[in-house]
């Protein structure tokens, strides 16, 4: 069973490697999963929650966490 797991693209990027990151998980390439987000947004705007959320949730490759453990590490550490 293979050791592989889903990160934001630090080579293959455009705004943040989210596209990138799902196209090397799922060995496709990133330029259809940016128009699979491009067809969400322009069929009721979801494509751009879902890029967001995408964002959020996937850690970069090489970095321990992801940007909303980040956000949510930073609050836990004020309290």
């Amino acid at each position: 069973m293979s050791d592989k797991k889903l990160r934001r693209s630090v080579n293959n990027r455009l705004l943040t490697g989210v596209c990138g990151g799902i196209g090397e998980y799922f060995n496709v390439d990133a330029n259809i999963i940016r128009l699979a987000f491009a067809v969400f947004t322009l069929f009721g705007g979801s494509g751009i929650l879902l890029y967001i959320i995408a964002w959020l949730v996937i850690p970069e490759s090489g970095a321990p966490s992801s940007v909303l453990e980040n956000i949510i590490g930073s609050f836990t550490k004020k309290n």
